[in-house]
């Protein structure tokens, strides 16, 4: 696997909802508590060497730090990062076939002992087994003991390699004495093993040894690897009976409170399978207090829903509106002067007609007659009586337009009626010109 994505560069995730997919496929409708927050500040029980380890004020159950205890935890970006890169098979990872000359698998074959101390796995088996002392004290054996594929505090030790791990789930005698070595670790930690499926339950001393495991925090260091290592050598089953083991000593029995973070914030995560995260991460929901500090369930759903209400653009009915009471008003004076050029030209067409009819004498006559009637008026009248006389053109002019465009209209619609149309344009003529005349 590594060799064959040695060649492909991976982007690494940069926040902690980029690293957990835990919820992603959750069909379930249940709303958890506020949404996971990103911090620096991470709970004991990481990897063996974290990218960054976390500031020691921040470790829970620590003397003096009853704050810490009382405050809302944050989910850890770099355990999050760290149980990412595990549950994806390492990316980025360079993985040569030999790299390591086998030695994990050719310990666990009793043919090389462990560096630095120079002890073989059947002396650490047979002499070391319930002698928690020299468990608890010695930080070399447990890499050698739980091999991974990321590079521990114990340099001597060499990291998995693809092909090691395939060799190694072939090798019986490697296997068996695998499992001696879970065992071994589960009973200094006061657990142990109850059948092949990986169910646990406390141990005869588990009083003993979980009041131990409630203080010395450096071993969920050691759980954490010890997941890590079921997981890449073919008994990633036995996790999480584990954790749920945890978890319900921890939570509901209360037997070792102190470890509850990291096993929420690391072990839980250790898992592969999201499906089985979520059963742990909601047991744990139903029995963590106080409830309202559980950051590790599904993110609120009314967020996104918010989110899409607010994305949605303003009424579109005034847009349209706008435009069309803007386009309407220029169409209006355009109506309005081809109406009046219209109604010119019907009057000129009227006044040809009433040549046609024999009409041009009487309508001479009394245009002679109003133009005779103009011209004593301005002699007699000074320059306010001519600017009268323009006013009462504009005005006959004014009427006359609206006369003449009113029956546009009518000759429109009645084509039919053009004799009674002539006379009593006849009429309106002669009363205009009598008007004048008075005035």
């Amino acid at each position: 696997m590594g060799s064959l994505l040695s060649g492909v560069s991976f982007k690494e995730p940069t926040t902690v909802e980029d690293c957990d997919s835990t919820w992603e496929t959750d069909s379930e409708p249940e709303a958890a508590e506020p949404r996971r927050q990103e911090g620096v500040c991470a709970a004991a029980g990481g990897g063996e060497e974290p990218p960054e380890p976390p500031a020691a004020d921040c470790r829970p159950g620590e003397p003096g730090d009853g704050a810490e205890l009382t405050a809302k935890p944050k989910r850890s970006f770099y355990a999050a990062r760290d149980l990412y890169k595990y549950r994806h098979q390492y990316p980025n990872f360079k993985d040569l076939r030999y790299q390591n000359d086998l030695c994990n698998l050719r310990f666990y074959k009793n043919k090389i002992p462990f560096k630095p101390d120079g002890v073989y796995i059947e002396e650490v088996l047979n002499k070391w087994k319930g002698d928690y002392e020299k468990l608890e004290h010695n930080h070399t054996y447990i890499q050698w003991l739980f091999p991974l594929r990321e590079q521990g505090l114990n340099f001597y030790a060499k990291e998995l390699t693809t092909y090691e791990i395939e060799e190694f789930k072939k090798t019986k005698e490697a296997i068996r004495r695998f499992l001696l070595a879970y065992k071994m670790m589960l009973e200094f930690f006061g657990i142990k093993l109850i059948d092949k499926t990986g169910n646990v339950a406390r141990a005869a001393n588990w009083q003993e040894r979980f009041q131990h495991l409630n203080e010395s925090q450096h071993n969920y260091l050691r759980i954490t690897r010890i997941l890590k290592s079921l997981g890449e050598l073919g008994y990633e089953s036995f996790k999480s009976p584990l954790v749920k083991f945890i978890l319900q000593e921890a939570l509901v029995e209360d037997t070792i409170p102190n470890i509850k973070q990291s096993a929420l914030e690391y072990f839980v995560y250790t898992i592969r399978d999201r499906r089985e995260r979520r059963k742990l991460l909601r047991f744990a929901q139903q029995h963590y207090t106080p409830s309202e500090h559980f950051i590790w369930g599904p993110p609120r759903r009314q967020k996104s829903e918010g989110s899409k209400a607010s994305k949605k653009p303003a009424s579109p009915v005034s847009i349209p509106n706008s435009h069309i009471s803007k386009h309407k008003k220029p169409k209006e004076p355009k109506n309005t002067s081809a109406s009046g050029s219209s109604a010119g030209k019907i009057t000129e067409e009227r006044k040809v007609e009433f040549t046609k009819n024999g009409e041009e004498n009487d309508q001479d006559e009394q245009e002679v007659n109003c133009d005779a009637v103009r011209q004593n008026n301005s002699e007699k009248n000074s320059d306010t009586d001519t600017s009268q006389l323009s006013k009462s053109e504009e005005i006959n002019d004014n009427s006359d337009r609206k006369e003449d465009a009113s029956y546009s209209k009518k000759d429109d619609e009645n084509m039919n009626n053009d004799s009674s149309l002539n006379c009593s344009r006849i009429i309106l003529v002669i009363c205009s010109c009598i008007y004048l005349y008075y005035i």
